[in-house]
């Protein structure tokens, strides 16, 4: 396998630090050498390479930009975001496996736990020794998150959890799981552990996307929390929604890697496939469609990095998240089916990324909020008419 070069039309790697583009070359090693071997088996297989775990936690990838003092790496949401893209150009499962310990376990840990929560999580996780996973969407209340219906009861030394939750990442190999539940009508954070009476999460079979994912439904009954397990500063609904921009934002970088990928593959094999005794490359309408999903992979690089540049620097607002989530999903979608057009009919063997890739991004377009419930929430922003309810 030829090693992957990237794609800097726009002389974008001189936007970056020394140490970012050290960062994204280590990870970019790790997935041609670790991943893409691999994945097509595991992928067939629908079953989570699991033995990545602790490489990635070698690597600092798991909790990248939380404090030393825990064990992570400390990095700045750029380097992050550089992860994030060369995972998924692996597979949007390993990106999602990370993204979500990064994002919805440690970042809430963090930010709404104990010290004592903290000091016993968070270094578990970074080093992989454990697994977590964030239970919001439920049943019935995917972008209604606050319809939630799952309920937690105050009682002696603890609370009882009754609910369940769909569609999980993680959730049948997690050891914790952040559990989002309404106390007297106000949504509260939960550490859950995986051996507590009463939770159980069967994985969800079937899968025509995320088929290396593993994907869970959380059932909660009767389940003894003790009090030493709530997030003590983790209530409202605007706590799990801090969580959900924490994950956006790596979705937005994550995609491009897939568009990479899909790129990367539409144009070797343009190069080299021939019709009417010519390569296909040599074809205005191969060309047309190779520029397009260029123009779109820079665009989306670039807005990246000022999505980053802004997060880092304090700015960052969560509509700008929106707004890159939107806008680099449905570009990548796009030019994953592009892609497969170049490639004809062998564009559906996964010998090739593509199909793979096109199959992921159609779950990874509609997860931590679909397309038009990012579009409402910038329409909001720009108009200040909010239309989620009209």
């Amino acid at each position: 396998m030829a090693k992957f070069s990237g794609v800097n039309y726009f002389n974008i790697d001189d936007l970056l630090t020394e140490n970012e583009l050290l960062v994204r070359e280590t990870v970019r090693a790790f997935v041609d050498n670790e991943v893409l071997p691999q994945i097509v088996k595991y992928n067939r297989d629908s079953e989570f390479p699991r033995y990545l775990v602790p490489k990635l936690a070698k690597l600092g990838l798991l909790g990248p930009t939380l404090p030393a003092k825990y064990g992570c790496a400390e990095m700045n949401n750029v380097a992050y975001g550089l992860i994030m893209q060369e995972l998924e150009r692996g597979d949007s499962a390993i990106r999602s496996f990370a993204s979500v310990l990064s994002a919805l376990v440690m970042y809430p840990i963090f930010t709404f736990g104990s010290e004592e929560q903290k000091d016993f999580w968070l270094p578990l996780l970074a080093k992989g020794e454990k697994i977590g996973c964030f239970g919001l969407t439920e049943p019935d209340y995917g972008s209604n998150p606050g319809g939630m219906v799952t309920k937690a009861e105050k009682v002696d030394g603890g609370y009882l959890l009754n609910g369940a939750k769909m569609w999980i990442t993680n959730g049948t190999i997690a050891d914790v799981a952040i559990i989002w539940a309404k106390l007297d009508g106000v949504v509260h954070g939960f550490l859950v552990e995986k051996e507590f009476k009463g939770f159980s999460a069967p994985e969800m079979k079937g899968k025509l996307s995320l088929r290396a994912s593993i994907t869970s439904e959380l059932i909660l009954d009767n389940v003894f929390v003790p009090g030493k397990n709530l997030l003590p500063k983790g209530f409202g609904l605007k706590s799990p929604l801090m969580c959900l921009n924490q994950a956006r934002f790596g979705i937005a970088w994550g995609v491009v890697g897939s568009m990479m990928a899909c790129y990367d593959s539409a144009l070797e094999y343009a190069k080299t496939r021939k019709q009417f005794s010519k390569p296909i490359a040599s074809y205005q309408l191969i060309q047309m469609k190779l520029v397009q999903i260029l123009s779109e992979i820079t665009k989306a690089q670039l807005l990246n990095i000022q999505l980053g540049r802004l997060k880092d620097n304090g700015k960052l607002r969560f509509q700008h998240i929106s707004l890159a989530k939107r806008n680099n999903c449905e570009a990548a979608l796009e030019i994953a089916r592009s892609a497969r057009e170049i490639l004809g009919a062998n564009g559906i063997l996964d010998e090739y990324p593509v199909m793979r890739h096109a199959a992921n991004l159609e779950s990874v377009k509609t997860y931590e909020g679909t397309h038009e419930m990012h579009t409402l929430i910038i329409g909001e922003d720009i108009t200040g008419f909010a239309a989620f309810d009209n």
